[in-house]
């Protein structure tokens, strides 16, 4: 399963990089922020991705949206430390398949995208 990685954190990046490829998944790509997520989409055709929120330039949610509206069935789980229930059903209304809460730990992570592979 091929996935981009969107978060503005390079940090969090290569975390969720080395989590994912240990567990079978490709990561074939990253992207800093919502702009760069849409590119990307556009360039890699991901499997899935999985979208910080809270980013420079354009945010998770606009990018969820944008993504969406190119690709009705294209797979995005959210993944941010903004826990809160408004943020979380904004995400699941703008069209979020799943949603994972930093800070995250591994088996969290794979749990929450196993069921897109």
């Amino acid at each position: 399963m091929k996935v981009l990685i969107v978060d503005d954190a390079v940090f969090i990046r290569l975390t969720l990089k080395a989590m994912l490829e240990k567990n079978g998944y490709q990561v074939i790509g990253e992207a800093a922020n919502g702009s760069e997520a849409i590119l990307k989409y556009n360039q890699l055709k991901p499997d899935l991705v999985t979208m910080d929120i809270t980013m420079p330039q354009m945010d998770g949610i606009a990018a969820l949206k944008a993504i969406k509206k190119m690709d009705p069935s294209g797979k995005v789980v959210m993944i941010s430390a903004m826990g809160q229930e408004s943020t979380v059903k904004e995400a699941i209304i703008a069209g979020a398949n799943g949603f994972i809460v930093k800070p995250f730990v591994e088996d969290q992570v794979i749990r929450g995208l196993s069921k897109f592979k």
